[in-house]
Order: C-alpha cells, then sequence, then structure tokens
C-alpha cells in the first residue's frame, strides 16, 4: 500500500510512526493538515470541517487542517481534549528545495509539558511528575519527581509509600509519568486521586538507574549531584532523570530554564487527605462554582502570578516546622506593623508581572520583543521593593529583602536595547533603539533615507569628477548605475566600471554604489533577519544571568505571599496565632474565616470559643439542631489549625495552637455512584482512614457519623468511634452529632465533655443564636426547621403527631388504623387529595360503560346531564 502512496504522504507516514499516540500537525505551505484518524479527532475537538485528500492510487485519506497563524487557538483546544500534539514543521525554504521538502517534529505538546500562554493558568503550576515504585531493596520507600516547565520548578524525592497519595493530591499533576511494567502498584494509586491525571506509560529502559543519572548529569553539566544535597536519594534521583529526559524529548531543546533541583521531604508537610481539602473547601467550595466561597479567594491578595502560584501550593502543603512557621509569621507581624512599607512593596508588585514564566520563555528562546519589555518593567521595580523592605525595623522583612537582588545590569542592558513601545512583528526596524545595532541603524536609515543617500552619492561624484550633468538613477534590470554623457566620457574617472553603452551616453558603477544598491535593494529582508538575530542573542545574553533572575522571582513570591497574608489580616481583624509543642488548642472568639465574608451587610459572624487538649478536654461531644452552625463551629476550627501552619494570622482574638501532623474531617454526605459505593460505605472508608492514620497530635472533625443507616446502627458506630479515640488515639476531636445517647459518654469517659448550640424558644418557634456552650441539647427541633423550610401544613401536623406518640414509647400506626406518615383527612382539609384516587367507583363504571364512538351529540349530551344528576341526587 505505501507503493501506491504519493512522496508527501509516505514522508507524513515515516513522521507518524514515530509519534504513535499523537495527533501530528503537518505544516504544508501555510497550513497545519492532519491525515486520518488524527484528522477526524482535531475536526472533532476543534470544530473544523472534515474534507478528504488524494493519497495517490492508495485512495482518499480523511483531512483536517487550520492556517499556520492560528496554532496558538487549535493547539490549545486539541490539548484540552486530552491530546498530545506533535508539531511538525518545514526546516527548509520550499523555494529552495530539492523534491520533498525536508519537514520533522519540533516539539510535542502534551498535558503536563506546556509552555503555550492559553494553555497555563497564571495562578497555578502546571505539573509534570513521575512515580517510581518500591523495589525489594527499599519496599517502604518510593519516588517521585516533578516539574513546571514554565517556570523552571523541578523536585524530587524520596516518599514513604504510606504518603504518596496526599503527595499527589498536593501537587495535582497535570500529567503523570509511570512505569508500563508497575501497573499492579501504580493503578489503584491513580484510580483514588480525586482528580485523574493524564497517564504517560513509558517502558521499563527509561526508568533504569544509570540511564537517568547520567540524564541528570548531562543536563546540569556536573561530574556528581552532591551539590544538589540529593546524593542520598534512591528512587527520586530515577524519577528526576525520567523527567527530563522525557521533556527533553518533547521540547527537542536544552531545558536551560531548568538550573537547579531540590530535594522534597514529604515529612516537612501536613498530609491533607482528599475528605479533608474538600470539607474545609480550601481550593473549591462544595456550594456554587470553582473558587467562589472557597479559602483561597478570601486569601489571595497576591499582587503576582508568582504570588499566586506559590499561595496555592502553600495552601496544598501546610508546613509542620515549628521554625519554619514562625520565619513566616515573623515577616507578616512585620508588615501588619508597618502598613506603609507592606503597601509600597505591594504597589511595586502590582506592575510586576510573570518574571517566571517570562524568563522561561527568554532561555527557551521563545521570547518576543514585547515579552522583553515586559521583563524589563518587572526588573525596574525591583530597587524599589529592596529599598522599602530594608527601611523595616522588622528583622525579619529586613533580611527578606536582602534575597532581592536588583539586576541592575540586566535592566540597564533591556533598557539599552530595546525601544519603549516595540512591535511585535520583526522587519520594522522598530524593536531597538538607535545606537544599540549599527548594522540594524544602518538597515532602518536605508529604509527611511534612501533617496537621501542617492542624492548625497551623486552629488558627491559630481564635485569629485568636476561633471556637472552626472546623475545617479536606476532600471529594474541593471539596478543602480552612473550615467555621463558623452560629452564628459573623457573626464570619467579609472575605478569607474561600464555597465551599458547608450547612443548619448554611457552608463558605470564602482563598489561603493554597488554596496549601496544592495543596502537599499534589500534593507527590508536585511533588517527582518538582523532584527531576528539581535533578538536571539540578547535572549542568550540574557539567559546567562537566569539562575539568578529565578532566585529572585521566588523571593518576590514569597514576599508577595506575605505581604498578601498581613494585607488580609488587617482587612479582616485577624490576630497572630502562638505556635507550640504542646497539646493545647484554645482559640477565643474564633470565626470561620470564609462565611463571615459572605454575611449580608450588617449581620456579624456570631464568634465562639474553643478549648480542647489531650488531658482534660479531648473530645467535645456538640449537639444541636440543624442549621444551628455546628458544622461552621467544626470547620472554623480545622481552617484556623489550617491557617496557623500555612504562617498566616487567623480570623480570632487569640489563639493558642499546638503543632498538628494532621487535620481529619468527616462532614457532609458523599457518594461514589460509579464506585458502587454509598454514602454511608464512604463515610465508614473516611472513619477508617482517621481511626487508623490519626495520632495524638492530630485535630479530628467529625459530624454526624452513622446518620447514613439505621439508627441503633449509627448510635453504636459513633459510640463505638468516639470510646475509641479516648481510649486508644488520644487526638483532639469535635464531635458534631444529632444522636442524644452519645451525651452519656461525658458521663463515663472523664475527657469527653458535652457542649450544645444555644437555641431559644420562642412560642412555637425557635431562634438560632449560634452560640456553642457546655451541657447538651434534648431536642433535635427538626420539626421546626422542617417548617422553616416550608413543608405544607399538614405534613408538619403528621410529623408532631408521630412525635408525640414515638416520644412517648409507641411505634405503631397513628390512631390505630391510620398511617403514620399521611393522615387523609388533614390532606383533604389542604386539598391534597391524591391524583391517583376515586372518591366514587360506581360514577366511575358508568363513564366508562359509555360508548362514546356510536353517541350522537344529544345524547352525549343527556349522558352527562344524566351523570350530573346523580352527583346531585
Amino acid at each position: 500500500m505505501k507503493d501506491k502512496e504519493t512522496p508527501l504522504m509516505r514522508q507524513y507516514g515515516q513522521i507518524k510512526t514515530r509519534y504513535p499516540d499523537t495527533i501530528l500537525l503537518f505544516r504544508l505551505g501555510d497550513f497545519y493538515e492532519t491525515f486520518g484518524d488524527d484528522a477526524v479527532l482535531t475536526a472533532r475537538a476543534c470544530g473544523i470541517t472534515l474534507t478528504k485528500r488524494n493519497n495517490g492510487s492508495a485512495g482518499e485519506i480523511p483531512l483536517a487542517g487550520f492556517p499556520y497563524h492560528q496554532l496558538d487557538s487549535y493547539l490549545p483546544k486539541l490539548v484540552r481534549a486530552g491530546h498530545r500534539v506533535a508539531v511538525c514543521e518545514q526546516l527548509e525554504d520550499p523555494k529552495q528545495a530539492r523534491g520533498i521538502v525536508r519537514r520533522d517534529v519540533v516539539e510535542v505538546v502534551t498535558p503536563g509539558v506546556v509552555l503555550y500562554d492559553k494553555l497555563l493558568d497564571n495562578n497555578s503550576h502546571t505539573i509534570l511528575a513521575c512515580i517510581t515504585g518500591p523495589t525489594k531493596a527499599s519496599p517502604s520507600i518510593c519516588g517521585l519527581a516533578f516539574a513546571d516547565v514554565s517556570t523552571g520548578l523541578f523536585s524530587a524525592g524520596d516518599i514513604p509509600v504510606d504518603r504518596i497519595a496526599s503527595v499527589l493530591e498536593s501537587l495535582t499533576p497535570a500529567e503523570l509519568i509511570v512505569n508500563k511494567d508497575e501497573k499492579e502498584w501504580w493503578q489503584p494509586l491513580v484510580d483514588a486521586l480525586p482528580a485523574t491525571p493524564s497517564l504517560t506509560r513509558l517502558d521499563t529502559w527509561h526508568f533504569d538507574a544509570e540511564f537517568t543519572r547520567n540524564a541528570l548529569l548531562r543536563h546540569f553539566n556536573t561530574a556528581s549531584l552532591k551539590g544538589f544535597g540529593t546524593d542520598e536519594l534512591v528512587h527520586g534521583l530515577t524519577a528526576a532523570g525520567v523527567v527530563l529526559h522525557y521533556v527533553g524529548e518533547t521540547q527537542k531543546t536544552s531545558l536551560t530554564q531548568i538550573t537547579s533541583m531540590n530535594v522534597h521531604h514529604a515529612d516537612g508537610f501536613m498530609i491533607l487527605d482528599a475528605a479533608t481539602r474538600r470539607n474545609l473547601e480550601i481550593h473549591a467550595s462544595m456550594h456554587g462554582d470553582g473558587r467562589q466561597g472557597s479559602l483561597i479567594t478570601l486569601l489571595d491578595h497576591t499582587c503576582t502570578p508568582m504570588g499566586g502560584r506559590l499561595l496555592r501550593g502553600w495552601l496544598q502543603s501546610p508546613l509542620v516546622s515549628m521554625e519554619a512557621i514562625r520565619r513566616r509569621l515573623n515577616v507578616v507581624r512585620g508588615f501588619v506593623l508597618e502598613p506603609s512599607i507592606a503597601e509600597d512593596v505591594r504597589t511595586n508588585l502590582r506592575g510586576m508581572g510573570d518574571i517566571e514564566r517570562l524568563l522561561t520563555k527568554v532561555m527557551m528562546n521563545r521570547a518576543t520583543s514585547r515579552d522583553l519589555v515586559a521583563l524589563r518593567s518587572g526588573l525596574e521595580r525591583l530597587p524599589m521593593i529592596r529599598e522599602a523592605l530594608r527601611r523595616s525595623a522588622t528583622d525579619a522583612v529586613a533580611r527578606i529583602g536582602d534575597a532581592v537582588d536588583d539586576h541592575t545590569e540586566v535592566t540597564a542592558l533591556l533598557r539599552r536595547a530595546l525601544s519603549d513601545e516595540p512591535p511585535l512583528q520583526v522587519g520594522t526596524g522598530m524593536i531597538f533603539r538607535q545606537g544599540y545595532h549599527a548594522g540594524i541603524d544602518e538597515m532602518r536609515s536605508a529604509l527611511t533615507n534612501g533617496k537621501e543617500w542617492i542624492s548625497d552619492y551623486q552629488e558627491a561624484e559630481r564635485q569629485s569628477t568636476g561633471i556637472t550633468s552626472l546623475k545617479v538613477a536606476m532600471t529594474g534590470v541593471f539596478g543602480y548605475y552612473i550615467e555621463v554623457t558623452n560629452t564628459h566620457k573623457a573626464r570619467v574617472p579609472e575605478h569607474y566600471e561600464r555597465r551599458q553603452t547608450l547612443a548619448n551616453a554611457e552608463r558605470f558603477t564602482t563598489p561603493h554604489l554597488r554596496d549601496l544598491e544592495q543596502k537599499l535593494l534589500h534593507a527590508e529582508s536585511h533588517l527582518s533577519t538582523m532584527e531576528a538575530q539581535a533578538i536571539e542573542e540578547l535572549r542568550a545574553e540574557l539567559s546567562v544571568h537566569g539562575a539568578a533572575i529565578q532566585k529572585t522571582a521566588r523571593a518576590i513570591a514569597t514576599i508577595d505571599c506575605l505581604a498578601g497574608f498581613a494585607d488580609v489580616a488587617r482587612s479582616h481583624e485577624y490576630c497572630e496565632p502562638d505556635i507550640h509543642d504542646g497539646t493545647e488548642l484554645v482559640i477565643e472568639d474564633a470565626r470561620h474565616p470564609v462565611i463571615e465574608r459572605l454575611l449580608p451587610p450588617g449581620e456579624r459572624y456570631v464568634s465562639n470559643s474553643i478549648r480542647l487538649d489531650t488531658e482534660q478536654q479531648q473530645i467535645q461531644i456538640i449537639t444541636g439542631p440543624n442549621m444551628s452552625g455546628k458544622s461552621s463551629y467544626l470547620r472554623q476550627a480545622g481552617l484556623i489549625v489550617f491557617l496557623a501552619h500555612v504562617g498566616c494570622y487567623v480570623p480570632a482574638t487569640s489563639a493558642r495552637i499546638p503543632l498538628t501532623d494532621r487535620i481529619f474531617t468527616r462532614v457532609g454526605a458523599q457518594d461514589n455512584i460509579l464506585a458502587g459505593e454509598s454514602t454511608f460505605l464512604v463515610e465508614m472508608q473516611e472513619s477508617a482512614n482517621i481511626l487508623n492514620n490519626a495520632t495524638a497530635r492530630s485535630l479530628i472533625l467529625l459530624d454526624e457519623v452513622g446518620r447514613g443507616t439505621a439508627t441503633f446502627d449509627g448510635i453504636s458506630i459513633a459510640w463505638a468511634i468516639a470510646e475509641y479515640l479516648h481510649e486508644v488515639t488520644g487526638a483532639k476531636t469535635l464531635f458534631a452529632t444529632h444522636y442524644h445517647e452519645l451525651t452519656a459518654l461525658a458521663d463515663q469517659f472523664p475527657r469527653i465533655h458535652n457542649h450544645q448550640v444555644e437555641v431559644r424558644e420562642v412560642g412555637d418557634s425557635i431562634v438560632f443564636t449560634h452560640r456553642v456552650i457546655p451541657g447538651h441539647s434534648d431536642h433535635s427541633f427538626g420539626i421546626h426547621v422542617a417548617r422553616m423550610a416550608g413543608l405544607p401544613p399538614a405534613v408538619i401536623g403528621t410529623a408532631r403527631a408521630v412525635l408525640d406518640q414515638l416520644e412517648q414509647g409507641h411505634h405503631g400506626p397513628v390512631d390505630g388504623g391510620r398511617a403514620a406518615a399521611v393522615e387523609r383527612i388533614r390532606l383533604e382539609e389542604a386539598g391534597q387529595l391524591s391524583m391517583f384516587e376515586v372518591r366514587d367507583d360506581a360514577l366511575r363504571r358508568k363513564v366508562q360503560e359509555l360508548d362514546l364512538d356510536n353517541m350522537t351529540p344529544m345524547q352525549a349530551l343527556k349522558a352527562l346531564s344524566d351523570l350530573k344528576g346523580s352527583l346531585d341526587g
């Protein structure tokens, strides 16, 4: 069949064979074309027309394509649809090609390897990760490496097997590289992730330790990796080498933006499982759309994209090192105490732009003139930021200013090179300043002053020869020439070269005139070439400073986050938490950070104090009706402890927060229908995770455990869980429940105490005060809440009757023979008879016996009159 294909399609087939699982965008002139199955997928994902192309005697083949200048529009659509895309370019000028134009793939774009702006989120990293499984030699350790090629982020670590799931959840990789032969290990892990990444399965040879180590050494051009602090890593280095090799294969160029490798220490961060992230609504609200109503929306007062990305990372991985937490809090305190300095810093940060990603474009030789101007604009603000930080009387703030290099040499270079507002298009002569590049200046002058050059040359030649009638002109055939009439032919200098003889004159040229001609006739193309080359040289010169600028950009991101925390603290009246290594949790006047901002104007959030420890008040059993604020009370405790471990001030008047290893939550009803898991099963799975992993340094938030099954079963399970936490785990726990029977736990276990949400009864109504006080509630007030929700009065009345009977110990139907759930007479009074109910069966039979097909209109009227009479009678 291949012998019957056209030469072009044979070339396409050869390239496509090397990229079997990838959509190949094949450059043909001014279009990118796709063929066969790729064309079908492309047409569907991009919404473009699917046509056919002649493939010689092999027949026709499906075809779909788009103009080359629309690559930035269509490529993101393909990647978002989950496809890997290989961009195949023409490697030579078609006009100069002999035979088929040489083509090859210049880059492969995957979900995790992205450098296109339209595929990148300013406020989050696009993570490519790789995991390697445990071995017999180290069965408890697996390898992890991850990178963001758009920022130069690159880290690796040896991760305990029991923590790898949590780490992956925090990273939320867009693409995950795995070993084909380790599927039994990684498949369950991937299936359990809340967001499934795009999987790239590689052959085992990619994971060879020697191969991957050499890939790292070649990239960093070093003899060893000790300088990165990774010499003790085992599996992590393998994963890192796989990532570098994979990215290099996709980008087809050196990865100069990856200048270092950090060691990821999983034990330095708090483990947060998917349930806790979801229930605390850290990154997304459980109600509504996306980030709105989430914690990150409240906290994100960052001014730069780098700061926004770092904040997201901090919220994904809270700290468990007291020293690291206090370092952040010290800076936040300085910004809170010196608002003028904080505002000076934030004012300059607002115009900073995304230095990290702009620098990556520079180092990947992709930056346009406008990218370079944006980088210049950002770097120009560094001296003001550094000066403001050094003015601070707070040592922590002043010290963080020392990490900001002002990069005056780089800024000066960009100022000297680039005009204020350069065009995007190369070849206009307006990108570089006058005096920066002599060749560009000359070509630019040729374009604007060409006629003046010729006029000056003509005048100079008249003066030197004494021939006043000498003229310089041009033709389309001979180009520029000097014309001398026959009268003055004898006065022509010897260095003149004859080009043409006319009847009355001779035409000549000179080396200088030829040089002028070259400049004038080819000025535009030369200018375009020179500008492109000058931009490339400028990128290369800037790349030398790449690692230093990256370091500064990361320092700026840290400053941005901490200044943002201070702004949140001042705006919302937060306090500095006191982090200690004891077990006592004391929060005075605690508030829910998100809910208090969502209240209507003029309405204040009701604060509550929270006290827990492991010696006297380990567990609080909290009772109270629905809508009274039990869940908010639990969540605000979890969020305040969480914020303290991020290094942020907290919504309270004071807070003593013990160093906490994990926060567990079992809040709300969730099911997993696709996996065949009921609400109760999911509830029990989450409870099992808590009991199996919590320690005495954990904080546990339990809401309505056991309600997904029969009442007595639920009470039994909830009781047993509380008892286990008291006797075995020892973790500080807030346990909200409607099972009033659990309040008896306080009588049997010394560290269990009862609290209730205060409710005031006013006549037949109730008022929620939202205050949590000692004691327990004797009523759930469920019927009151049902009435507030708008249930029909008949249903409310029946519910009261059933409740009265149940409270008296009777479990049979109401009034002996009538249905307990629905009382017929009350429904009749409410006008809510069942649509299926028949009140007169005799009348029904009469209607059914009517032969409507054989009745005249008069007979029908008489029958209707008889039916009415029977009702009246």
